[in-house]
């Protein structure tokens, strides 16, 4: 059962979920098992301004463990990755990156948006503080 940690910028602990291959129920965002589909189905927010259609970047995470449990970046994802914000070797876009093992990703900051988690009104990375309850 492969177990994929997402991490928050600069951080050393996230959020790890575990998942049976193939049993996971598809949400139609990204490819079935990609970082963005595990994501939605486990509520970890990772932004997809394009449904997951390989499309845009705002599902650019980077890699840090785990980069041969991937499958294959494909010309479409390479070509869509080229005009990324922060681009690194270890660049993958959530949408397209299905996972086959043990990975650990980490999103960017300037990837979140602060409106869907509760912040301010644009993404300015740390600039804004999460609201108060």
């Amino acid at each position: 059962m492969p177990k994929v940690t997402f991490l928050p910028a600069g951080q050393s602990e996230g959020q790890t979920v575990e998942f049976e291959s193939g049993k996971l129920p598809y949400s139609e965002h990204g490819l079935q098992e990609s970082l963005l589909d595990i994501a939605m189905h486990f509520h970890i927010q990772l932004e997809h301004a394009c449904g997951g259609s390989c499309a845009c970047t705002t599902c650019h995470v980077i890699v840090k463990e785990g980069k041969d449990n991937f499958s294959e970046a494909e010309d479409d994802e390479l070509d869509r990755l080229d005009t990324a914000a922060g681009l690194t070797l270890s660049s993958r876009l959530g949408c397209q990156a299905v996972v086959k093992g043990d990975v650990v990703v980490e999103i960017p900051n300037w990837n979140r948006n602060y409106v869907s988690e509760g912040g301010g009104s644009m993404n300015l990375g740390d600039a804004i503080p999460n609201l108060k309850k």
